[in-house]
């Protein structure tokens, strides 16, 4: 990252959703110009969360899973077990970055990440994610608040994806979803995280 702009890895395990969501909301309220940038990793026991502009009707049935309404951009989508997330707590400013400037980097990191296992995934035009032949594989969601941002990206690795069929993945009606062990079982989300973290580092 250069000696001018450390970063901070926490490696949290599973941790329920609510309380890393609140975390993360005090770390960002109470930063000052000298607070190093972190990220965290992290699973997540089964939850969807519904952002700002989330609409109610994009989750289809209740099948037990609570719902969180949150403050991240973006639609609902699901966390579980499996599931690989990186939250990304950033000083834009100091970064000289753009929300979409971020954007962009978050998904070459995976983009990049997936082809190291021969896995050719892509943007789509107009829906901010990660991609393999049109199945969504990797979400994005960002708050920004005094330029500062939270929340980030979560990676399906090897997880139950049944749940997703509850939902209109991110406002998308009928969205496949994938993951990377449908490439590739051996994955265990331990050894991507560490992965992911060498991308991000690298296009951060």
């Amino acid at each position: 990252m250069g000696e001018d702009s450390p970063l901070i890895l926490r490696t949290l395990g599973q941790v329920d959703y609510a309380p890393t969501w609140r975390r993360m909301q005090e770390f960002t309220a109470q930063r000052g110009a000298d607070t190093h940038d972190e990220l965290w990793l992290c699973e997540h026991p089964p939850v969807f969360t519904l952002g700002l502009a989330g609409k109610p009707e994009h989750l289809l049935k209740d099948i037990g899973v609570p719902v969180v309404k949150i403050d991240r951009g973006g639609q609902v989508t699901y966390h579980g077990p499996g599931q690989l997330v990186c939250y990304l707590l950033l000083d834009l400013k100091r970064r000289g970055l753009t929300i979409k400037g971020l954007v962009n980097r978050m998904e070459q990191a995976v983009i990049d990440l997936l082809a190291d296992y021969g896995v050719n995934a892509e943007r789509l035009v107009g829906a901010p994610g990660v991609y393999v032949a049109g199945a969504k594989i990797a979400a994005l969601g960002l708050k920004v608040k005094s330029n500062c941002c939270y929340h980030g990206l979560a990676l399906n690795v090897a997880m139950d994806l049944a749940p997703f069929t509850a939902i209109n993945p991110c406002g998308y009606a009928g969205m496949a979803v994938t993951q990377l062990s449908a490439f590739d079982s051996r994955v265990k989300v331990a050894g991507v995280g560490a992965q992911l973290i060498e991308q991000l580092r690298q296009h951060l």
